[in-house]
């Protein structure tokens, strides 16, 4: 049966809507706070015991603080942006009096005292948390599975992986359990799920958005440039609700910058130059992949943007750099992570990381950051002559369980390591579909601190091409 609101919507078709609609709309009354909670619990119920998505839930702190919010509008009082909002996060983030494992055993069961800056934010903004979503150990993986609370489903099939290390968050919000979700972004974490799940998110530039409070902290000295949180949502219109939110100096973190963050609005699509290829030269995509890529090039021409084909030169040797950089210490660095949650048993994706690490003598560390610079400047030199970046996400669509590490190995992954590496703002978001009614996204990356292009150009690509679509569940 359907239910119908107070305004004629029918009530189910609320979870579907994006956060800055539900802002409005509660502002305006025309949902409650708890009524839209509630939906949105209800949604989780459905569909996580087949996604295993959310691992942790807070439904009574939820509605009670939604009853808050709703009195304090009834009073004319309004928290902030996201006044009454709901929302999930990644069990990567610290949430007071919320578990948070990192997905690591060490910590199944520690509670932090105080949140993460990215969640205090949120909160202080209006946003009320429903949940905590699946990662893979301390978030160092590809695909989400972990010891704690095991594995994430795509939601358009269940054989394959939503993808990682943002997987939890992504399925449950393609799946509408929640309108946004915040993820990780260390080699391609945030980017790749909104690939596998048919959403939009966006790495933002190193410096942008204060770590405290992430299992992947600040102050990990070779390798701290290359972790950023951001939003992930269903429409790109959230992207630019949540960021400035989430953005900003907070006095912990030292590599933050207060950089201001432009205006989505004032981006002109007909005053870009934007370089585009299809091919990274070191792992060819489907092509599927590669006509979704040209489409939205074409159509980026309809615009009047100056698109060329060109590909940066120095993308075959990211790979390479970021193993030497990551592993310099023998990846002692995550070995003392795991030491200071408490954990004995890791996963086997963790053991690998540790397998595959060959510790280097301080000479060749030295070499190997000299050469993380040359490619930084390399990749910069490139950028000189463009705005944005159009290219795929991973060469192919959301892979079956197990699968996605082989595939990323073999040169999947050279669309996300090497801006992992520059520290550039990347943007994703829907743009086709495989013959397996898969989601592709496309990926635009832009210039140091030019979020706004970012999220211009993949608010065109959404409005063009149609962004997500529901997945059958």
């Amino acid at each position: 049966m359907l239910r119908h609101g107070r305004r004629g919507l029918i009530v189910d078709e609320w979870i579907w809507q994006s956060a800055s609609s539900l802002a409005r709309a509660i502002q305006e009354k025309k949902i409650s706070a708890e009524e839209l909670i509630k939906l949105h619990l209800e949604r989780i119920e459905a569909v996580n015991p087949t996604l295993n998505a959310v691992v942790q839930l807070v439904a009574d702190r939820a509605l009670s603080e939604a009853r808050k919010a709703d009195a304090s509008l009834a009073r004319g009082e309004v928290k902030g942006p996201l006044h009454g909002v709901p929302m999930t996060l990644k069990d990567s983030i610290d949430t007071e009096g919320v578990i948070t494992t990192g997905g690591t055993k060490g910590r199944q069961n520690f509670v932090p005292e105080r949140d993460a800056t990215v969640a205090a934010r949120l909160r202080s903004a209006g946003a009320i948390l429903l949940g905590k979503t699946n990662t893979p150990e301390l978030t160092f993986g590809i695909e989400t599975d972990n010891l704690v609370y095991g594995r994430t489903n795509n939601p358009y099939d269940l054989n394959r992986t939503p993808g990682g290390s943002s997987g939890g968050a992504a399925a449950i919000v393609a799946s509408g359990g929640s309108p946004f979700d915040l993820g990780s972004d260390t080699g391609g974490s945030i980017r790749y799920p909104a690939h596998a799940c048919g959403i939009a998110g966006i790495k933002p530039t190193s410096g942008r958005v204060p770590r405290t409070g992430h299992i992947i902290p600040y102050g990990l000295g070779a390798v701290d440039s290359k972790t950023q949180i951001g939003p992930l949502a269903r429409y790109v219109e959230d992207l630019a609700l949540i960021l400035p939110i989430i953005s900003g100096v907070d006095w912990e973190d030292p590599a933050i910058v207060p950089m201001p963050l432009g205006a989505v609005s004032d981006v002109a699509l007909n005053e870009l130059r934007i370089a585009v290829h299809t091919d990274s030269g070191v792992r060819s995509p489907t092509s599927e992949i590669r006509k979704t890529v040209q489409e939205v090039a074409d159509s980026l021409i309809d615009t009047g943007s100056l698109v060329k084909e060109d590909v940066p030169g120095s993308l075959g040797i990211a790979a390479e750099i970021n193993k030497r950089v990551g592993s310099g210490d023998g990846r002692a660095w995550f070995r003392r992570l795991l030491d200071k949650a408490g954990t004995k048993e890791c996963h086997p994706w963790s053991e690998r990381v540790f397998d595959s690490a060959t510790p280097s003598s301080s000479i060749d560390f030295a070499a190997s950051l000299e050469a993380l610079d040359a490619f930084r400047s390399d990749m910069l030199s490139f950028l000189k002559n463009y705005d944005a970046i159009l290219c795929p996400v991973f060469s192919q669509p959301a892979t079956h369980h197990g699968k996605t590490r082989e595939e990323a190995d073999q040169g999947g992954g050279s669309y996300l390591t090497p801006y992992n590496l520059t520290g550039w703002p990347a943007a994703v978001v829907r743009a086709g579909t495989s013959a397996e009614g898969l989601p592709i996204g496309v990926q635009v990356v832009a210039r140091p601190w030019r979020e706004d292009v970012a999220i211009a150009v993949a608010q065109h690509v959404e409005s063009a091409f149609g962004g997500w679509q529901r997945p059958p569940l």
